[in-house]
């Protein structure tokens, strides 16, 4: 997939495995990469997509959050590029290793998953230049901001925003993918509860004509950022109100009314109950 200029000097790659984003940002000092693709061999793709485009050498990468999809290119793009800080959230950061393990695990029980031998054989390499709340990073003519506005999609989420091109790439934080039915991606590491609230924080960073860039999927704009946290608010009120009427977990998922299919669900339902301080839980109802 070639590069796609969406604001100025904001170029977004989408490919095919996962509908994934690689986003580049340029500046007068080099070009920024975000996020690296799933594996050693794809983000060999990426390099040459960069490479091809001809706007200038990377000189940093950012990871939107831990996951192997976003993060297993790092290596990658080191060995093209040399030692290019790679930056992210401390939390993702630190939890970079251990999730891209359990996801090498599960590749390692899928023996006929074609993609199966490139994830085994790509080396972890987490990010070594990380910040706890927000950092600006000097891209010589243009400055360009990570923010972390609270756990959703993990707890190590980041957003980037490039002010002077109204452009925010959202990681994760933001679905758009037909692939997903531009479901969120409610996983086994999320945070029902804080999600619409970081969504906010989105928000407010966005105005009328701003480029918003999922993880997956086409660019937005702030009307779907703002229905999708709305629906997302509805998944976590939803929980709530189903654990202080004392309906079981097992229960939740059939008696609740929710914006998006129950198979998607599972494992919001389940880590919001968890969430939840025991003083908004009753007992099962009889």
């Amino acid at each position: 997939m070639a590069f796609t200029e969406v604001a100025d000097r904001v170029w977004v790659a989408r490919y095919e495995w996962f509908d994934v984003n690689v986003t580049l940002v340029g500046g007068g000092r080099g070009l920024l990469v975000v996020d690296t693709n799933a594996s050693a061999t794809a983000a060999r793709a990426v390099v040459e997509d960069i490479r091809r485009l001809g706007a200038g050498e990377v000189v940093a990468a950012v990871n939107t959050h831990e996951h192997f999809d976003h993060t297993f290119g790092n290596g990658e793009l080191r060995s093209a590029y040399g030692p290019i800080p790679i930056h992210a959230h401390e939390v993702a950061a630190e939890r970079t290793v251990p999730a891209g393990e359990r996801i090498k695990a599960r590749y390692d029980a899928e023996p006929d998953d074609p993609h199966r031998e490139e994830v085994q054989a790509t080396e972890l390499v987490p990010a070594d230049t990380t910040f706890s709340s927000a950092v600006a990073l000097d891209l010589g003519d243009r400055m360009v901001e990570l923010v972390h506005p609270g756990r959703g999609h993990t707890a190590g989420d980041l957003i980037v925003r490039i002010p002077d091109a109204d452009a925010l790439l959202a990681g994760d934080l933001v679905e758009e993918s037909a692939l997903r039915g531009s479901v969120p991606g409610f996983g086994g590491d999320c945070y029902p509860f804080d999600w619409p609230l970081s969504l906010d924080v989105v928000l407010a960073l966005t105005g009328p004509g701003s480029v918003v860039v999922p993880g997956h999927g086409a660019p937005v704009d702030r009307d779907f950022v703002e229905e999708q946290r709305d629906r997302i608010g509805v998944v976590a009120e939803t929980i709530r109100d189903l654990a202080s009427r004392g309906v079981p977990l097992a229960q939740a998922l059939e008696v609740g009314e929710w914006p998006f299919p129950r198979e998607d669900l599972e494992d919001a339902v389940r880590r919001g109950y968890e969430q939840l301080p025991r003083s908004q839980k009753r007992l099962p109802l009889v």
